[in-house]
């Protein structure tokens, strides 16, 4: 299968910040509304990946949609200054070696579920920024992730993307979207049993895009 650029997920594919942003989070949390349960990487494994709206409805349950909001926007703020200030290794292994390879090869692009300005951030800490050709985010356009995938595919005149991923949500995207899936099964989601046929492959470490991508 010849494809003519890769699309990227962030969470799950190029690193783990589960942990760093619990800590961000819980923050947030305690400062503004103390009574909602405090957050763990493990619950937001599970969360990462959706919108952010769907975030808050899940993990801010009591809230008016108001306060839901609010509380998001403390989150990402605590966010976004403790990635920043990380000092941790929450890289996947072999993740900027090879995205620095496949550059010469093909285009990259990245597609999240992300708030605004969090792409940038992930570029910026793991040095990748050059290598990626453009990128898409909910929090830029407001889109679901398959709206974003095509509004990328449309902007660059992309005629055979794969999009990298984790998630079920990641594959329900790409199906919406047209395009094939590679599934990180290292990451952080599962993918339906049913809908294992679909997936066109699926690697245990980032570097195997090496060896799909000739």
């Amino acid at each position: 299968m010849t494809f003519d650029s890769i699309i990227l997920d962030i969470d799950g594919t190029i690193w783990d910040t589960t942990g760093v942003v619990a800590t961000a989070w819980n923050r947030a949390i305690e400062s503004n509304f103390p009574q909602i349960p405090r957050v763990t990487a493990d619950i937001l494994k599970g969360q990462f990946g959706k919108p952010m709206k769907a975030i808050a409805d899940d993990l801010f349950k009591g809230l008016s949609e108001d306060e839901k909001e609010k509380l998001m926007r403390e989150c990402e703020k605590e966010e976004e200054q403790e990635i920043a200030e990380n000092e941790k290794h929450i890289t996947f292994e072999g993740v900027f070696e090879t995205i620095e390879k496949l550059s010469y090869k093909i285009p990259l692009f990245i597609v999240s579920n992300c708030q605004k300005g969090y792409i940038e951030l992930v570029m910026k800490k793991n040095n990748i920024t050059k290598y990626i050709t453009d990128f898409e985010s909910y929090g830029n356009t407001g889109k679901q992730k398959w709206e974003n995938i095509v509004l990328i595919e449309n902007r660059n005149n992309l005629k055979h993307p794969v999009y990298v991923g984790d998630t079920q949500g990641d594959f329900d995207s790409c199906m919406k979207a047209g395009i094939d899936f590679i599934f990180a099964s290292y990451g952080f989601g599962k993918i339906d049993e049913s809908d294992q046929k679909k997936v066109f492959k699926v690697i245990k470490k980032f570097s195997e895009l090496e060896e799909i991508i000739k």
